[in-house]
C-alpha cells in the first residue's frame, strides 16, 4: 500500500471511478504502470509545449493536450468524463501535490492545465 491509500479510499473508495480504477490496475504488471506513466507525461509534455509556446488554452494544442490527459486516464485507470475531468483539474491547482507536479515542470503551468481543461 503507498502513503495515499488511505487518503484515496476516504475520498473516492465508493465512486465506481474508484472502483474501476482498483480492479483495473490490480492485475498491473510493474512494465504496465511504467506505460501508464509514458501516457501521462506525454499529455504533461503537450501541455507544456502549448504553455511554453503561450498558445493559447482554448488552441488546438492545448485541447489536444485536454484529450490526451482524458485518454491516458481512461485507458489506464478509469473511463474518465469531461465533468470528472474538470474535477481533476480543480485539484491540481487546490492540492499542493498536484500543483508543485505541474508547476516543478513549468511555473504556472497547473494553473494552464486546469485553464485549459475547463476551457473545454
Amino acid at each position: 500500500m503507498s502513503e495515499f491509500d488511505n487518503e484515496v479510499q476516504e475520498l473516492w473508495g465508493t465512486t465506481a471511478e474508484y472502483q474501476q480504477s482498483k480492479e483495473r490496475t490490480s492485475k498491473y504488471s510493474h512494465a504496465d504502470f511504467a506505460l501508464a506513466k509514458v501516457d501521462q507525461e506525454a499529455a504533461t509534455e503537450k501541455f507544456a509545449y502549448a504553455f511554453g509556446n503561450s498558445l493559447p488554452v482554448n488552441s488546438p494544442e492545448s485541447q489536444a493536450a485536454v484529450i490526451a490527459h482524458r485518454a491516458a486516464i481512461s485507458k489506464w485507470f478509469y473511463d474518465c468524463s469531461v465533468d470528472m475531468q474538470k474535477n481533476l483539474a480543480v485539484m491540481y491547482i487546490e492540492d499542493p501535490r498536484f500543483k508543485k507536479y505541474y508547476d516543478d515542470r513549468a511555473r504556472g503551468l497547473a494553473q494552464y492545465v486546469h485553464d485549459a481543461i475547463m476551457a473545454q
